[in-house]
Protein backbone atom coordinates (compact mmCIF):
# COMPACT_ATOMS: atom_id res chain seq x y z
CA UNK A 1 0.00 0.00 0.00
CA UNK A 2 1.37 3.39 -1.05
CA UNK A 3 0.76 6.72 0.64
CA UNK A 4 -0.28 9.03 -2.18
CA UNK A 5 -0.69 12.80 -2.01
CA UNK A 6 -3.02 14.20 -4.70
CA UNK A 7 -3.82 17.77 -5.72
CA UNK A 8 -5.07 20.13 -8.41
CA UNK A 9 -3.15 23.26 -9.45
CA UNK A 10 -3.48 26.32 -11.66
CA UNK A 11 -6.61 27.58 -13.36
CA UNK A 12 -9.46 25.04 -13.21
CA UNK A 13 -11.40 23.64 -16.15
CA UNK A 14 -14.89 22.25 -16.55
CA UNK A 15 -13.49 18.68 -16.54
CA UNK A 16 -10.56 18.78 -14.10
CA UNK A 17 -12.63 17.00 -11.44
CA UNK A 18 -13.23 14.16 -13.90
CA UNK A 19 -9.47 13.54 -14.01
CA UNK A 20 -9.32 13.57 -10.23
CA UNK A 21 -12.23 11.15 -9.93
CA UNK A 22 -10.73 8.81 -12.53
CA UNK A 23 -7.46 8.67 -10.62
CA UNK A 24 -9.19 8.13 -7.26
CA UNK A 25 -11.39 5.33 -8.55
CA UNK A 26 -8.34 3.58 -9.98
CA UNK A 27 -6.17 3.64 -6.84
CA UNK A 28 -8.49 4.05 -3.83
CA UNK A 29 -8.92 0.36 -3.01
CA UNK A 30 -5.20 -0.40 -2.72
CA UNK A 31 -3.62 2.79 -1.39
CA UNK A 32 -3.81 5.44 1.31
CA UNK A 33 -4.79 8.85 -0.07
CA UNK A 34 -4.19 12.37 1.22
CA UNK A 35 -5.48 15.41 -0.64
CA UNK A 36 -3.94 18.85 -1.04
CA UNK A 37 -6.17 21.80 -0.39
CA UNK A 38 -5.55 24.74 -2.74
CA UNK A 39 -2.82 23.09 -4.78
CA UNK A 40 0.85 23.72 -4.10
CA UNK A 41 0.03 26.31 -1.46
CA UNK A 42 -1.56 23.52 0.55
CA UNK A 43 1.54 21.39 0.14
CA UNK A 44 3.87 24.18 1.28
CA UNK A 45 1.81 25.04 4.35
CA UNK A 46 0.58 21.56 5.20
CA UNK A 47 -3.12 22.02 4.37
CA UNK A 48 -4.09 18.40 3.86
CA UNK A 49 -7.38 16.55 3.70
CA UNK A 50 -7.35 12.97 4.91
CA UNK A 51 -8.62 10.54 2.29
CA UNK A 52 -11.45 8.97 4.22
CA UNK A 53 -14.06 6.89 2.43
CA UNK A 54 -16.48 9.78 2.82
CA UNK A 55 -14.09 12.28 1.21
CA UNK A 56 -13.32 9.89 -1.64
CA UNK A 57 -17.04 9.43 -2.33
CA UNK A 58 -17.51 13.20 -2.25
CA UNK A 59 -14.75 13.69 -4.82
CA UNK A 60 -16.28 11.09 -7.12
CA UNK A 61 -19.65 12.85 -6.79
CA UNK A 62 -17.92 15.97 -8.14
CA UNK A 63 -16.70 14.37 -11.35
CA UNK A 64 -19.28 16.21 -13.48
CA UNK A 65 -18.85 19.51 -11.59
CA UNK A 66 -16.69 22.36 -12.99
CA UNK A 67 -13.92 23.98 -10.97
CA UNK A 68 -11.34 22.21 -8.82
CA UNK A 69 -13.19 20.63 -5.91
CA UNK A 70 -10.03 20.41 -3.79
CA UNK A 71 -9.21 24.06 -4.38
CA UNK A 72 -6.54 25.16 -6.80
CA UNK A 73 -5.44 28.75 -7.30
CA UNK A 74 -2.11 30.15 -8.36
CA UNK A 75 0.91 29.94 -6.09
CA UNK A 76 4.43 30.83 -7.16
CA UNK A 77 6.79 28.11 -5.96
CA UNK A 78 10.14 29.69 -5.11
CA UNK A 79 13.21 27.57 -4.36
CA UNK A 80 12.55 27.67 -0.62
CA UNK A 81 9.00 26.45 -1.25
CA UNK A 82 10.30 23.44 -3.17
CA UNK A 83 12.37 22.52 -0.12
CA UNK A 84 9.29 22.93 2.09
CA UNK A 85 7.22 20.72 -0.22
CA UNK A 86 9.73 17.91 0.00
CA UNK A 87 10.01 18.32 3.78
CA UNK A 88 6.22 18.07 4.15
CA UNK A 89 6.03 14.97 1.98
CA UNK A 90 8.93 13.34 3.77
CA UNK A 91 7.44 14.13 7.17
CA UNK A 92 4.19 12.37 6.27
CA UNK A 93 6.16 9.52 4.66
CA UNK A 94 4.45 9.94 1.30
CA UNK A 95 5.44 7.51 -1.42
CA UNK A 96 4.00 9.48 -4.32
CA UNK A 97 2.81 12.94 -5.37
CA UNK A 98 0.23 13.30 -8.15
CA UNK A 99 -0.90 16.72 -9.37
CA UNK A 100 -3.34 17.67 -12.13
CA UNK A 101 -2.25 20.84 -13.93
CA UNK A 102 -0.57 22.62 -16.81
CA UNK A 103 2.90 23.90 -17.66
CA UNK A 104 3.67 25.43 -14.27
CA UNK A 105 2.40 22.34 -12.47
CA UNK A 106 4.61 20.00 -14.47
CA UNK A 107 7.66 22.20 -13.95
CA UNK A 108 7.01 22.29 -10.21
CA UNK A 109 6.58 18.50 -10.10
CA UNK A 110 9.91 18.05 -11.84
CA UNK A 111 11.64 20.38 -9.37
CA UNK A 112 10.09 18.63 -6.38
CA UNK A 113 11.24 15.24 -7.66
CA UNK A 114 14.76 16.59 -8.20
CA UNK A 115 14.90 18.07 -4.70
CA UNK A 116 13.69 14.76 -3.26
CA UNK A 117 16.47 12.97 -5.13
CA UNK A 118 19.00 15.49 -3.80
CA UNK A 119 18.09 14.54 -0.22
CA UNK A 120 17.95 10.81 -1.08
CA UNK A 121 14.17 10.63 -0.65
CA UNK A 122 12.52 8.09 -2.95
CA UNK A 123 9.44 9.94 -4.23
CA UNK A 124 7.29 8.92 -7.19
CA UNK A 125 5.73 11.84 -9.11
CA UNK A 126 3.09 11.78 -11.85
CA UNK A 127 1.44 14.67 -13.68
CA UNK A 128 -2.04 14.57 -15.17
CA UNK A 129 -2.57 17.25 -17.85
CA UNK A 130 -5.18 20.01 -17.98
CA UNK A 131 -5.48 23.43 -19.57
CA UNK A 132 -8.04 25.51 -21.43
CA UNK A 133 -5.33 27.36 -23.37
CA UNK A 134 -3.97 24.16 -24.95
CA UNK A 135 -0.45 25.52 -24.48
CA UNK A 136 0.86 22.45 -22.64
CA UNK A 137 3.80 20.82 -24.40
CA UNK A 138 4.46 17.15 -25.24
CA UNK A 139 0.79 16.29 -25.79
CA UNK A 140 -1.53 16.58 -28.79
CA UNK A 141 -3.98 18.50 -26.60
CA UNK A 142 -4.92 18.70 -22.95
CA UNK A 143 -8.21 17.90 -21.19
CA UNK A 144 -10.20 21.07 -20.60
CA UNK A 145 -9.40 22.65 -23.94
CA UNK A 146 -12.10 20.91 -25.98
CA UNK A 147 -14.91 22.13 -23.72
CA UNK A 148 -13.53 25.67 -23.59
CA UNK A 149 -13.21 25.71 -27.39
CA UNK A 150 -16.79 24.48 -27.68
CA UNK A 151 -17.99 27.36 -25.50
CA UNK A 152 -16.02 29.94 -27.47
CA UNK A 153 -17.22 28.64 -30.84
CA UNK A 154 -20.91 28.60 -29.89
CA UNK A 155 -20.78 31.93 -28.03
CA UNK A 156 -19.11 33.64 -30.99
CA UNK A 157 -21.74 32.47 -33.44
CA UNK A 158 -24.57 33.46 -31.11
CA UNK A 159 -23.11 36.92 -30.45
CA UNK A 160 -22.65 37.31 -34.19
CA UNK A 161 -26.35 36.70 -34.83
CA UNK A 162 -27.23 39.14 -32.06
CA UNK A 163 -25.03 41.86 -33.55
CA UNK A 164 -26.37 41.16 -37.03
CA UNK A 165 -29.79 42.06 -35.63
CA UNK A 166 -28.49 45.36 -34.26
CA UNK A 167 -26.10 46.42 -36.99
CA UNK A 168 -28.01 49.62 -37.76
CA UNK A 169 -27.12 50.73 -34.23
CA UNK A 170 -23.90 48.92 -33.38
CA UNK A 171 -21.33 47.89 -35.97
CA UNK A 172 -18.49 46.12 -34.12
CA UNK A 173 -18.15 43.73 -31.21
CA UNK A 174 -14.76 42.67 -29.97
CA UNK A 175 -14.81 39.47 -27.92
CA UNK A 176 -11.74 38.84 -25.77
CA UNK A 177 -10.88 35.21 -25.04
CA UNK A 178 -8.42 33.53 -22.73
CA UNK A 179 -5.02 32.67 -24.15
CA UNK A 180 -2.00 34.24 -22.54
CA UNK A 181 0.60 33.46 -25.17
CA UNK A 182 -1.10 30.96 -27.47
CA UNK A 183 -4.13 31.46 -29.70
CA UNK A 184 -5.65 27.97 -29.77
CA UNK A 185 -8.81 29.09 -27.98
CA UNK A 186 -9.36 32.31 -29.91
CA UNK A 187 -8.83 30.49 -33.20
CA UNK A 188 -11.56 28.01 -32.22
CA UNK A 189 -14.09 30.86 -32.43
CA UNK A 190 -14.52 30.28 -36.16
CA UNK A 191 -15.28 26.57 -35.91
CA UNK A 192 -19.05 26.99 -36.46
CA UNK A 193 -18.89 29.68 -39.13
CA UNK A 194 -20.76 28.31 -42.15
CA UNK A 195 -21.88 31.52 -43.89
CA UNK A 196 -19.69 34.42 -45.00
CA UNK A 197 -22.02 36.92 -43.32
CA UNK A 198 -21.51 35.28 -39.92
CA UNK A 199 -18.72 36.14 -37.53
CA UNK A 200 -16.03 35.90 -36.58
CA UNK A 201 -14.87 38.11 -39.39
CA UNK A 202 -11.46 38.65 -37.87
CA UNK A 203 -9.45 36.54 -35.38
CA UNK A 204 -6.39 38.00 -33.65
CA UNK A 205 -4.00 35.75 -31.72
CA UNK A 206 -0.78 36.26 -29.70
CA UNK A 207 1.37 34.54 -32.32
CA UNK A 208 0.85 37.50 -34.68
CA UNK A 209 1.26 41.09 -33.37
CA UNK A 210 -1.35 43.56 -34.64
CA UNK A 211 -0.67 46.75 -36.60
CA UNK A 212 -3.19 49.47 -35.79
CA UNK A 213 -3.28 50.78 -39.34
CA UNK A 214 -3.98 47.33 -40.78
CA UNK A 215 -6.67 46.64 -38.17
CA UNK A 216 -8.49 49.87 -39.03
CA UNK A 217 -8.33 49.15 -42.75
CA UNK A 218 -9.51 45.56 -42.40
CA UNK A 219 -12.40 46.36 -40.04
CA UNK A 220 -13.57 49.18 -42.31
CA UNK A 221 -13.60 46.78 -45.27
CA UNK A 222 -15.56 44.17 -43.29
CA UNK A 223 -18.18 46.73 -42.29
CA UNK A 224 -18.50 47.94 -45.87
CA UNK A 225 -19.02 44.35 -47.01
CA UNK A 226 -21.30 42.94 -44.31
CA UNK A 227 -22.58 45.94 -42.39
CA UNK A 228 -20.99 44.76 -39.16
CA UNK A 229 -17.86 43.05 -37.80
CA UNK A 230 -17.28 40.48 -35.08
CA UNK A 231 -13.67 40.47 -33.92
CA UNK A 232 -12.13 37.80 -31.69
CA UNK A 233 -8.97 38.77 -29.84
CA UNK A 234 -6.96 36.66 -27.43
CA UNK A 235 -6.06 38.38 -24.16
CA UNK A 236 -2.37 37.97 -25.01
CA UNK A 237 -2.47 39.85 -28.31
CA UNK A 238 -0.13 42.81 -28.47
CA UNK A 239 0.20 45.81 -30.71
CA UNK A 240 3.20 45.57 -33.00
CA UNK A 241 6.19 47.10 -31.22
CA UNK A 242 4.49 47.09 -27.83
CA UNK A 243 4.00 44.63 -24.99
CA UNK A 244 0.90 42.78 -23.89
CA UNK A 245 -1.87 44.75 -22.21
CA UNK A 246 -1.62 44.23 -18.45
CA UNK A 247 -4.72 44.49 -16.30
CA UNK A 248 -3.03 44.18 -12.90
CA UNK A 249 -0.37 42.32 -10.93
CA UNK A 250 -1.46 39.94 -8.16
CA UNK A 251 1.18 38.27 -5.95
CA UNK A 252 3.81 38.89 -8.58
CA UNK A 253 1.76 37.41 -11.44
CA UNK A 254 0.77 39.69 -14.30
CA UNK A 255 -2.92 39.45 -15.14
CA UNK A 256 -3.59 40.18 -18.79
CA UNK A 257 -6.70 41.84 -20.12
CA UNK A 258 -7.86 44.98 -21.82
CA UNK A 259 -6.70 44.62 -25.42
CA UNK A 260 -10.35 44.48 -26.54
CA UNK A 261 -11.10 47.75 -24.74
CA UNK A 262 -8.14 49.43 -26.41
CA UNK A 263 -9.40 48.22 -29.77
CA UNK A 264 -12.89 49.52 -29.01
CA UNK A 265 -11.57 53.01 -28.31
CA UNK A 266 -9.37 52.96 -31.42
CA UNK A 267 -12.18 51.89 -33.74
CA UNK A 268 -14.63 54.41 -32.30
CA UNK A 269 -12.15 57.26 -32.66
CA UNK A 270 -10.78 56.48 -36.09
CA UNK A 271 -13.75 54.90 -37.89
CA UNK A 272 -16.50 56.90 -36.15
CA UNK A 273 -18.60 53.80 -35.57
CA UNK A 274 -20.28 52.17 -32.57
CA UNK A 275 -18.13 49.40 -31.11
CA UNK A 276 -18.37 47.30 -27.96
CA UNK A 277 -15.71 45.24 -26.20
CA UNK A 278 -16.77 42.20 -24.18
CA UNK A 279 -14.90 39.54 -22.21
CA UNK A 280 -16.08 35.99 -22.73
CA UNK A 281 -15.02 35.57 -19.12
CA UNK A 282 -14.66 32.62 -16.79
CA UNK A 283 -17.49 30.72 -18.45
CA UNK A 284 -14.86 29.64 -20.96
CA UNK A 285 -13.40 27.31 -18.37
CA UNK A 286 -16.39 26.67 -16.10
CA UNK A 287 -19.51 26.15 -18.20
CA UNK A 288 -20.95 22.75 -17.38
CA UNK A 289 -23.52 23.16 -20.17
CA UNK A 290 -20.80 23.23 -22.82
CA UNK A 291 -18.71 20.27 -21.70
CA UNK A 292 -17.58 18.28 -24.71
CA UNK A 293 -18.36 14.55 -24.30
CA UNK A 294 -14.97 13.61 -25.76
CA UNK A 295 -13.20 16.10 -23.50
CA UNK A 296 -14.90 14.70 -20.42
CA UNK A 297 -14.06 11.10 -21.30
CA UNK A 298 -10.44 11.94 -22.07
CA UNK A 299 -10.11 13.87 -18.81
CA UNK A 300 -11.48 10.93 -16.86
CA UNK A 301 -9.33 8.39 -18.68
CA UNK A 302 -6.20 10.53 -18.18
CA UNK A 303 -6.82 10.22 -14.45
CA UNK A 304 -7.39 6.47 -14.69
CA UNK A 305 -4.22 6.10 -16.74
CA UNK A 306 -2.22 8.08 -14.17
CA UNK A 307 -3.51 5.72 -11.50
CA UNK A 308 -2.51 2.62 -13.46
CA UNK A 309 0.96 3.96 -14.12
CA UNK A 310 1.41 4.86 -10.47
CA UNK A 311 0.63 1.26 -9.52
CA UNK A 312 3.08 0.06 -12.16
CA UNK A 313 5.83 2.20 -10.63
CA UNK A 314 6.26 4.71 -13.46
CA UNK A 315 7.95 7.88 -12.27
CA UNK A 316 8.77 11.43 -13.35
CA UNK A 317 6.19 11.35 -16.11
CA UNK A 318 3.08 13.12 -17.39
CA UNK A 319 0.14 11.43 -19.08
CA UNK A 320 0.29 12.53 -22.72
CA UNK A 321 -2.56 12.23 -25.24
CA UNK A 322 -1.36 11.36 -28.73
CA UNK A 323 -3.46 10.78 -31.85
CA UNK A 324 -2.97 7.61 -33.80
CA UNK A 325 -2.72 7.73 -37.59
CA UNK A 326 -5.95 5.83 -38.04
CA UNK A 327 -8.68 7.28 -40.24
CA UNK A 328 -11.07 7.72 -37.33
CA UNK A 329 -10.17 9.80 -34.30
CA UNK A 330 -8.32 7.72 -31.74
CA UNK A 331 -6.04 8.60 -28.85
CA UNK A 332 -3.16 6.69 -27.29
CA UNK A 333 -1.99 7.65 -23.81
CA UNK A 334 1.77 7.54 -23.43
CA UNK A 335 4.11 8.53 -20.58
CA UNK A 336 6.39 11.48 -21.32
CA UNK A 337 9.26 12.59 -19.11
CA UNK A 338 8.47 15.70 -17.09
CA UNK A 339 11.76 17.21 -18.20
CA UNK A 340 10.64 16.89 -21.80
CA UNK A 341 7.39 18.70 -20.97
CA UNK A 342 9.34 21.51 -19.30
CA UNK A 343 11.87 21.77 -22.12
CA UNK A 344 9.16 22.00 -24.74
CA UNK A 345 7.65 25.01 -22.97
CA UNK A 346 4.46 26.72 -24.05
CA UNK A 347 2.93 25.20 -27.17
CA UNK A 348 2.10 27.84 -29.73
CA UNK A 349 -0.31 27.47 -32.64
CA UNK A 350 1.78 26.35 -35.64
CA UNK A 351 1.89 28.56 -38.73
CA UNK A 352 0.20 25.81 -40.72
CA UNK A 353 -2.98 26.09 -38.62
CA UNK A 354 -2.87 29.89 -38.57
CA UNK A 355 -2.62 30.09 -42.34
CA UNK A 356 -4.96 27.17 -43.00
CA UNK A 357 -7.83 27.51 -40.56
CA UNK A 358 -9.83 24.69 -42.12
CA UNK A 359 -6.99 22.29 -41.31
CA UNK A 360 -7.14 23.52 -37.73
CA UNK A 361 -10.90 23.04 -37.56
CA UNK A 362 -10.55 19.51 -38.92
CA UNK A 363 -8.05 18.82 -36.14
CA UNK A 364 -10.36 20.45 -33.58
CA UNK A 365 -13.62 18.78 -34.62
CA UNK A 366 -13.34 15.58 -32.52
CA UNK A 367 -12.48 17.57 -29.39
CA UNK A 368 -15.47 19.93 -29.65
CA UNK A 369 -18.02 17.29 -30.60
CA UNK A 370 -20.50 16.98 -33.44
CA UNK A 371 -23.75 17.74 -31.58
CA UNK A 372 -23.77 21.54 -31.89
CA UNK A 373 -26.62 23.20 -33.84
CA UNK A 374 -26.32 24.38 -37.43
CA UNK A 375 -27.88 27.75 -38.28
CA UNK A 376 -29.35 28.82 -41.63
CA UNK A 377 -27.90 31.84 -43.38
CA UNK A 378 -28.58 35.12 -41.54
CA UNK A 379 -30.10 36.53 -44.74
CA UNK A 380 -32.74 34.82 -46.88
CA UNK A 381 -31.36 33.28 -50.03
CA UNK A 382 -33.33 34.71 -52.96
CA UNK A 383 -33.61 34.15 -56.66
CA UNK A 384 -30.52 35.22 -58.55
CA UNK A 385 -32.26 38.24 -60.13
CA UNK A 386 -32.99 39.76 -56.73
CA UNK A 387 -30.18 41.99 -55.50
CA UNK A 388 -28.63 40.93 -52.18
CA UNK A 389 -28.35 43.67 -49.51
CA UNK A 390 -24.55 43.31 -49.31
Amino acid sequence: MKKIVVGQAGGPTSVINASLAGFIEEVMDENKLTFLQNGYEGLVYGNFLDGTAEIERWIIENKHVPGACLGSGRFSLESEHIVQCVAQLKKMQADALVVIGGNGTMEALSKIEQEAANVHYDLQVIGIPKTVDNDLGATDHAPGFGSAARYVAQSTLDVSRDLYSMRNFEQVRILETMGRNAGWLALASGFLRRHKEDGPHLILIPERPVKKEELLKEVDQIIQKYGYAVIIVSEGVQWEGAGQVEKEVIDGRTILGGISSEMELLLKKELKIMARAELLGMNQRSSSMFVSPVDYQEAYQAGVCGGKWLKEGKNKIMVSLQRTKQFDYNINKIPVDLKEVVQEGERMVPDYFIDNKQAYYNWLAPLIGADLPSYPSPIPRRDSHVKEPF
